[in-house]
């Protein structure tokens, strides 16, 4: 007979009694939980059961942080559906909200739901507060390492709660000792409680996982595509030497290890005198760092997906701002023998096949089946999806992430959610994804999950197999292609995974008695009293900063705001921090620099500026300014020169948020001084003039820059006779090749479908 919790918050015969779930929700509420357990054995449960018992005790609210908007919309449905409270008490936070309405929203709810970059958002702002939350729970806790808003809002929350609680839960937490160490320590994790599968209050709940593995032969015909690629990574590597540098594995190198190197030529060129080695060293490195892809994508994807890549490559080089790299790589002997033998192959990989098959022998067997094929790239997850619709019964899918680039639209939130409720429902029996299904949405009854190709991170495959054997048995069907990379991450993969089991039997048999320290909290918080002793207390009354609305998407006013300025967010039109009556800073990222540059925005920002303060600077922030969008080093400096000599604004150069943010309040405390006045940002954008709107609305059109806009404009006169002109009057005009002229065309002319 089951039995169910018993809770004066929780509604009658809801919630199954599991012992092994009362026993971590006991030790979650005593003192600040990572809580690990397998996929499937209901963490969100444990957490019901915490969040229950806090509002009882306490009367104040609690909150659940979880990544995403379809799992915050999930939770929030579990809690209304489970807890004895008014329906207007469970409050759902998204970016979606005017933040107006969420600061109403909060002071009513007392169970909060959210993401945590809108909490984030929301604590920067100052609309809330944390001092009377009772209790926090960090779903996918793993993602509490670096800048990631979990460890902000947990060093938020440590900060202002009277008697803080919180609750982290995962169930892959890495494979490291350094990983779960850095989790715990940025959430204030006084202990650890993990369940593994082995254990006997767990294992009635446990259904058989079968994994298999299927090794696949590259075709002939697909090997000889490889090789000519192959032929362009070596020449890239060996002009790589004639220049200096050497790659530590010659092809084998691997991709961090290229990005690794990357960086550290970016760095030289800020040196002052690079070499000029440097210069097509990085040039080259942007070569191999495509061909690498290329490789990869035929070794472990298929020709089909090769071509897709190999098209866009095509498209990229065409464009007005193509780097010198893009250029010469399409420019490659064995690039255009690989772009002609692409349209004449007639094979493919073998892998597609092997899908079609499988998920059709499992539907056959078992029509009532739900499957979920995972694939690394969109483009292939596309070729999956329209393969599998060619077979009777088989009703797939996409469902991919919410970024859109050429001729590959998104999903939005509210589409990802209508997919998982009709294929819930059955109208897909078929989910092919990317790593946007991986983590945490609630699909139940899945009993195949197939990996297109094996993943390197023993979370993410946890994850991915986490998907099936939840309600009864499973099967995971891993694809390998032999000789190729799928072999290096399926043994990378199986490795970690072994190395994160260990560990977490390990961390198991340590913490095996309640009064043992947490191993991997090096030192114990200090006391409130410690704190107030502190030789450096934090500065309360620190230098004001206004910061822009769109800043707080960085983390430099998070690391403002720990380091003591007294910081507040305004929408302002001119700039992105103001630290005086007088002086304003704009604040750019290495790539956005670029970009403004390219478009024709930076100097109407600067312009902006030097008209409305007095005194005005430029941070550029971050490596790899000459290499951002690979233009010539000359624009750079000619532009930073001009910025510098006729506008007369301060050029500052950062490595990263943190380093802006210290710059930005020693700047603060200079201005400010000991007689701290208010700031009342002001100035308003410039009014674009006619012609700058005309030249915005042609340079819209894909392909087209400023220069070519102004080129269309200047040669008909005005935008509507570029519109009406003809593909043949287009090409007439400098910079408007057949292929830019035909997308103008084509954009002008094609029927609109939404």
């Amino acid at each position: 007979m089951v039995k169910y919790i018993q809770h004066p918050l929780i509604k009658p015969d809801s919630v199954e009694q599991r012992l092994y779930q009362l026993d971590l929700a006991g030790k979650a509420l005593s003192s600040s939980t990572l809580v690990v357990l397998p996929t499937g054995l209901g963490k969100t449960i444990v957490a019901l059961l915490v969040m229950a018992s806090r509002l009882e005790a306490t009367g104040k609210k609690v909150v659940m942080l979880s990544p995403t908007k379809p799992l915050v919309e999930q939770h929030a449905a579990f809690f209304s559906q489970m807890l004895n409270l008014e329906p207007e008490e469970v409050m759902t936070f998204t970016g979606n909200l005017p933040p107006a309405k969420r600061e109403n929203m909060w002071e009513r709810g007392r169970v909060i739901v959210s993401t945590p970059q809108v909490i984030e958002n929301d604590l920067l702002t100052k609309r809330i507060s944390l001092r009377d939350v009772a209790h926090i729970t960090f779903d996918e806790a793993h993602r509490a390492v670096g800048n990631y808003s979990y460890t902000y809002i947990a060093e938020e929350y440590f900060n202002q709660a009277k008697e803080p609680l919180c609750l982290a839960i995962t169930a892959s937490p890495g494979s490291s000792d350094e990983k779960i160490a850095e989790v715990c320590e940025s959430l204030h994790i006084e202990k650890v409680a993990v369940k593994t599968e082995d254990d006997s209050d767990v294992a009635p709940y446990i259904h058989h996982k079968q994994v298999e593995w299927v090794h696949l032969k590259l075709p002939d015909e697909m090997q000889s595509l490889k090789n000519l690629l192959d032929k362009v990574l070596e020449d890239r590597i060996q002009k790589m030497d004639e220049v200096g540098y050497r790659l530590p594995y010659g092809k084998k190198t691997s991709k961090k290890e290229l990005l690794g190197l990357q960086k550290k030529m970016q760095g030289q060129l800020r040196s002052g005198n690079p070499d000029p080695s440097v210069y097509s060293s990085i040039s080259l490195m942007a070569e191999i760092l495509k061909a690498g892809h290329a490789i990869e994508v035929i070794e472990t994807q298929g020709v089909g997906a090769l071509a897709k890549y190999v098209d866009r490559l095509e498209r990229e080089a065409c464009t007005k701002g193509a780097s010198k790299a893009s250029k010469r790589l399409m420019e490659d002997l064995f690039m255009r023998q690989l772009s002609h033998r692409l349209k004449e192959c007639g094979a493919e990989h073998p892998k597609f096949e092997t899908v079609c098959n499988i998920v059709k022998e499992e539907l056959i067997s078992n029509p009532d089946s739900r499957v979920i094929v995972f694939t690394n790239f969109r483009d292939t997850a596309e070729m999956v999806t329209d393969a599998l619709s060619e077979i009777e019964d088989i009703n797939p899918v996409k469902f991919v992430g919410q970024s859109s680039k050429y001729k590959d639209k998104g999903l939005t939130q509210k589409q990802q959610v209508e997919i998982i409720d009709h294929f819930k429902q059955g109208n897909f029996n078929v989910l092919v994804a990317t790593s946007v299904a991986e983590e945490g949405l609630d699909i139940p009854a899945t009993d195949l999950v197939v990996f297109y190709e094996p993943i390197p991170s023993e979370i993410r495959s946890i994850q991915r197999k986490g998907r099936t054997g939840r309600k009864h048995a499973g099967r995971v069907v891993v694809l390998v292609t032999k000789g190729t990379r799928d072999e290096g991450y399926y043994w990378s993969s199986a490795n970690r995974e072994k190395k994160m089991q260990g560990n977490i039997k390990q961390l198991q048999e340590t913490l095996s008695t309640d009064e043992q320290e947490n191993p991997f909290i090096k030192e114990k918080q200090r006391s409130l009293e410690d704190f107030d002793n502190s030789e450096e207390p934090a500065d309360k009354n620190g230098p004001e900063v206004v910061a822009d609305q769109r800043e707080i998407r960085s983390t430099v006013t998070r690391n403002l705001q720990k380091a003591g300025a007294s910081l507040s967010v305004k929408t302002l039109e001119v700039g992105d921090y103001v630290v005086s009556e007088n002086v304003a800073i704009e604040r750019k990222e290495t790539g956005d620099f670029v970009n403004s540059l390219i478009e024709g925005k930076l100097f109407e920002q600067i312009s902006n500026l030097t008209r409305t303060y007095e005194k005005t600077i430029l941070i550029i922030e971050g490596e790899g300014l000459f290499n951002a969008r690979r233009i010539n080093p000359s624009s750079i400096y000619g532009a930073m020169l001009s910025i510098s000599m006729d506008f007369e604004t301060t050029i500052l150069h950062t490595r990263d948020t943190e380093e802006t943010a210290a710059l930005i309040l020693q700047i603060a405390k200079k201005q400010q001084g000991k007689d701290k006045k208010p700031i009342n940002p002001h100035g308003k954008k410039a009014a674009p003039i006619l012609s700058k709107q005309q030249e915005y609305i042609v340079s819209a059109i894909p392909q087209l820059g400023p220069q070519a806009a102004r080129n269309l404009l200047e040669h008909f006169g005005s935008v509507e006779a570029v519109m009406q002109a003809c593909e043949e009057e287009l090409r007439e005009v400098k910079l408007i090749g057949p292929k830019t002229a035909a997308r103008i065309r084509e954009v002008v002319c094609s029927e609109y479908k939404g």
